[in-house]
């Protein structure tokens, strides 16, 4: 064949041929060795060899045959539209309507609604986070933001993959960190001295006086409540040392209660101290000693958490020049000003300004003093302090350095920074004028974040220094906030001695990042039980996957059960997409995936219900698609293919893939023992075999599950899980028995008691009921009851019924005895 009508073959040597099937293997024969389907019109060659063959030529001849039909075929479009000339054209297409996308969209405080999210440029997501104060241990309160910023993070940069840039500050100069670093300082020094009892007793009775006045004069009910704390503590330890200082105790007895008081009361006297002798405090190197052992023990506990690290960090100790720039900038922008050597943000210049605006985030608590002098810091809300400022709404930018405080060079004096600066002119030096998001706790927005954007707004004379701002609920216990300052907290490696880094983050994705959670027994149950519910999911389908089959038995026909729960699987897909799209709400995400583990549970267990095997591509599929999503979110660490890692991080899917062979092997020649042991019904062996699943493997880590008619399922556990399981079952069993046995002694009492009832003869019944009754008949039935009078027909009668039943069981009972039982 050809398009331009050429001839494709030399077919005169067929004319030579006039027996048909000769003619047929002769045509196959020249066809063997030549391209004979091409174009979309006979050659005139095609059409006169074609009219040699009055019928199709036998199947043996394949090459003649397929030519046949094609020259056919084309003939017969050439005849049912003779116009049609040259090549077919392509039908027009219509585009599918297709459906709504759903768009990610962020809850915005600054607008208190969600918002489309709209990167400023492009895929790139530049994201500033407030840091820790680094003071003290951190703990969960700190956890609920950075684990919650972290799945965020994650979920931004690995499912919708945007391009993150994180950046988070450490605050390591701070009126908080100053006080304590002193009074850590001064408490330590005030111990080297070893002072006796009596000189503790004095010191801490003159520490008390001003602390109770403080405990008198708090108005905050958790404040309050903290301090009575405090105060409990010193008078449990005052009265055993002042009763034996009076009673002229050895100095053995006495010196080990005064240790006792000077432990109790470390806080009251760390702060009397400071007030005492805090200004006298002037090596620089103390107040940097503290926060960085802090912010040490901050970064262990992120990693335990599996939290990932920023990919800037910046401390304040590192950029004080540029936050002295930043504050020059301001004042010469108009909205600072200089007193005493101190610097002020001027709110009531900003605020005046047409295009700017205080306060964009909480603006009704403007004019909040207690919320403003929080800000300021314990150092800074003196009176001379506070006069020093136009308004009472400023704040300091720079501080004038006290006495007993870190200072460094600027053009106003010795000073150190204020806290909201540190953040503008942090984040500002590496994210510039405007950044798309800004994070942290609920509790910063007003007065830091407010302030924050007040002066930065101020230093790029912009209003749009942030784009999108999300702030974290609080964590509670027990409904009550958790809180450093309180002394009401629980620290991050407390909660890791009782759950795993994993439980936690669970428990975080089961509640929405911005509301309060409250952490507690039933929360973090919850957590646990859908770990153990994922785990589970995740080891059948290992199970299933190890079943041998070659290449292409692992691809099988797809039945309703399997299109069932391929549509189920879409589906929940495509809720998990619209839950993480909708302000990433991890909660209905986590919500869907259960879901979708029970959809596939109820296939597995109906396949295994009629003895077949599950579809392994597509348990598979699901399986690796949960691992995927627990993976953004941080809950599986690693690239683990299917599930939670086995035996720890460093061992994971190695463990796996070289422990399970030979446990299969092991699992093999064991259900062949069972078999022999039932067939032989030797029980011994079956007792052996009980052993090495219920106590032996348990040890190594290694669950059997032993299922009538189908093969023992091996699965990889941690081994404190399995410990435990079998713990609960010991100890479910040991109730099962008590239950049992209490049952069995009821029944045994009530027998008794039946017993006991039935040797009383009828004629006896009545007459120990002398509190009733007064008079009886021959028969000892009562006639009269306790107070002489008659007893009436109504009451004989109920009487009666109970006398003859009486009888029956006695008759029983004489029976009973006559027959020997």
């Amino acid at each position: 064949m050809s398009n331009s009508g050429e001839q494709a073959f030399a077919y005169g040597f067929l004319l030579q041929i006039s027996e048909e099937a000769a003619l047929a293997a002769a045509l196959n024969d020249y066809l063997t060795s030549r391209s004979y389907l091409a174009g979309f019109t006979p050659s005139q060659a095609d059409q006169k060899a074609f009219k040699l063959l009055h019928r199709p030529p036998d199947a043996q001849h394949v090459h003649a045959l397929r030519w046949y039909r094609h020259i056919a075929a084309l003939q017969q479009d050439l005849n049912t539209d003779s116009s049609m000339k040259g090549k077919r054209v392509q039908p027009p297409w219509s585009p599918p309507a297709g459906t709504d996308v759903p768009q990610l969209r962020l809850y915005n405080s600054l607008t208190r609604s969600k918002e489309p999210f709209v990167p400023q440029k492009g895929n790139k997501v530049t994201w500033y986070c407030c840091g820790p104060t680094v003071y003290d241990a951190s703990h969960m309160g700190h956890a609920r933001s950075y684990i919650s910023f972290d799945i965020l993070r994650r979920i931004l940069r690995d499912y919708f993959k945007y391009d993150v840039l994180y950046c988070m500050n450490i605050t390591d100069i701070d009126d908080k960190i100053i006080k304590r670093a002193r009074q850590n300082y001064l408490l330590d020094q005030y111990k080297e001295k070893q002072p006796q009892a009596a000189q503790i007793l004095q010191d801490v009775l003159s520490a008390r006086g001003p602390f109770q006045a403080t405990l008198a004069s708090t108005t905050d009910p958790d404040k309050k409540q903290m301090l009575e704390r405090l105060d409990a503590a010193v008078a449990a330890a005052l009265q055993p040392l002042q009763a034996a200082m009076e009673s002229e105790a050895a100095d053995g007895v006495v010196q080990p209660l005064a240790q006792v008081l000077l432990e109790n009361s470390k806080d009251l006297l760390a702060d009397w101290l400071d007030k005492q002798f805090g200004s006298q405090v002037t090596e620089n190197s103390i107040f940097s000693t503290l926060p960085k052992y802090w912010e040490g023990e901050y970064h262990k506990d992120m990693e335990a958490l599996n939290v990932l690290p920023p990919d800037v960090l910046t401390r304040v100790s590192e950029y004080v020049p540029e936050i002295v720039d930043f504050v020059e900038k301001i004042v010469s922008n108009g909205y600072g000003y200089e007193s005493n050597g101190s610097v002020y943000f001027d709110t009531s210049k900003f605020d005046a300004s047409p295009q700017h605006s205080y306060a964009k985030l909480v603006p009704e608590a403007v004019g909040d003093q207690k919320a403003l002098q929080e800000g300021e810091g314990d150092l800074s809300i003196s009176a001379d302090r506070l006069s020093e400022k136009k308004s009472q709404n400023d704040f300091a930018l720079w501080k004038a350095s006290k006495p007993g405080e870190p200072s460094w060079d600027s053009p106003w004096g010795k000073g150190r920074p204020g806290w909201h600066i540190e953040c503008s002119a942090m984040a500002g030096s590496i994210l510039g004028e405007s950044m798309d998001i800004h994070g942290g706790g609920f509790d910063l927005r007003f007065p830091h974040h407010d302030n924050e954007l007040a002066q930065s707004e101020a230093f790029f004379e912009n209003d749009f220094w942030v784009r999108y701002f999300l702030h974290t609920g609080h964590l509670t216990i027990a409904g009550c906030k958790m809180s450093k300052s309180l002394k009401n907290f629980i620290t991050i490696k407390d909660a890791l001695a009782k759950n795993t880094a994993r439980q936690l983050r669970l428990a975080f994705l089961m509640h929405s990042w911005k509301d309060t959670l409250d952490y507690s027994s039933n929360t973090m149950e919850s957590a646990v039980q859908y770990e153990k519910f994922m785990n589970e999911f995740f080891l059948n389908v290992k199970d299933i996957l190890r079943a041998p089959t070659d290449i292409t038995g692992q691809f099988e026909r797809w039945e309703a059960a399997e299109l069932e729960l391929n549509n189920g699987f879409y589906d929940r897909k495509s809720a998990v997409h619209k839950a993480l799209c909708d302000n990433m709400d991890t909660r209905s995400a986590m919500e869907e995936m259960r879901v979708l583990v029970s959809q596939s549970n109820s296939y597995i267990a109906s396949r295994k219900s009629a003895k077949l095997r599950p579809n392994r591509m597509l348990v598979q599929s699901i399986a690796v698609y949960l691992t995927n999503m627990l993976q953004i979110f941080g809950a599986i660490e690693g690239s683990e293919p299917i599930g939670f890692p086995v035996g720890g991080q460093s061992q994971n899917i190695d463990l796996e893939s070289t422990v399970l062979p030979y446990l299969t092997v092991l699992s093999d020649f064991r259900e062949g023992v069972r078999k022999i042991a039932r067939e032989k019904k030797v029980t011994e062996l079956l007792q052996l075999c009980d052993v090495v699943r219920d106590d032996t493997l348990p040890e190594l880590g290694v669950r059997l599950e032993d299922h009538e008619g189908l093969p023992t399922v091996v699965k990889l556990v941690d081994k404190e899980t399995l410990l435990r399981e079998k713990e609960e079952k010991k100890e479910m069993e040991e109730e099962k028995k008590r239950k049992k046995e209490e049952a069995a002694r009821k029944k045994q009492e009530q027998e008794m008691a039946k017993l006991a009832k039935m040797k009383i003869p009828p004629c006896e019944m009545f007459r120990t009921e002398t509190d009733k009754y007064s008079k009886f008949d021959e028969t000892g039935f009562p006639t009269h009851d306790a107070e002489g009078k008659e007893i009436s027909k109504g009451q004989a009668k109920k009487l009666r019924k109970l006398y003859e039943t009486q009888e029956k069981l006695h008759n029983e009972y004489l029976q009973t005895n006559q027959n020997g039982n």
